[in-house]
């Protein structure tokens, strides 16, 4: 009796990526692909309707990200497997995915045998990181966590907005900003403004869109 084929659904906002996913699928016996969408919202519909063995994810995508919709997958399906596959590989990217619940972080310049075999380890269980992800992993388990307040100010910081106008934005007084500032300058081991920005677009806290 011939053994079921692996089921995978692909979500990636870029048309190549998820052909060029689907060609690697396919040249393999033991896989086929389910479903591709392009969005996160797609993403969970698709999956209600087939119930793919694994999800294939990327990370930044239009009206839903991949984060919170593996969230919406595994609040409803506890079981599913995710697969995050994407181009970032800041420590933060990283995080926030395997806080979701996905099995296993990818980028998407490694290797074909490494992506179909991290396919067939999670297929069968098991929860992979390759070494150089759970290496960024540990980086982000020592750095302090930021708050929602701050977030928010790295947000505006990194997009170039001055103290007044964080201060107008986010209905704070221009002393209330510096204070956030200077919490988040020590929690990113900073001293200054562009010290922050580089950090957070080197984490992956904050992207530029």
């Amino acid at each position: 009796m011939t053994a079921r084929r692996i089921r995978i659904l692909i979500v990636d906002d870029h048309p190549a990526m998820r052909a060029g996913l689907r060609a690697l699928i396919s040249s393999v016996p033991d896989m086929e692909v389910s479903g591709e969408c392009g969005d996160g919202r797609e993403a969970v519909k698709l999956f209600r309707e087939q119930q793919p063995d694994i999800v294939l994810m990327d990370l930044r995508m239009p009206v839903v990200s991949g984060v919170e919709a593996t969230l919406s997958i595994r609040e409803e399906f506890p079981d599913a497997r995710v697969i995050v596959n994407t181009t970032y590989d800041g420590d933060e990217d990283i995080f926030r995915a395997i806080q979701s619940g996905a099995k296993s972080y990818l980028t998407k310049d490694m290797s074909k045998e490494r992506i179909l075999g991290t396919i067939r380890d999670v297929h069968v269980g098991k929860m992979i990181l390759p070494s150089e992800v759970e290496e960024r992993l540990r980086e982000r388990m020592d750095r302090p966590e930021l708050t929602k307040r701050e977030l928010a100010v790295l947000d505006f910081l990194v997009k170039g907005r001055s103290n007044k106008e964080i201060a107008d934005l986010l209905d704070l007084s221009e002393d209330a900003v510096k204070s956030r500032l200077k919490g988040l300058f020590g929690k990113l081991g900073v001293h200054d403004r562009t010290g922050a920005v580089v950090s957070a677009l080197r984490h992956g806290i904050v992207h530029l869109d």
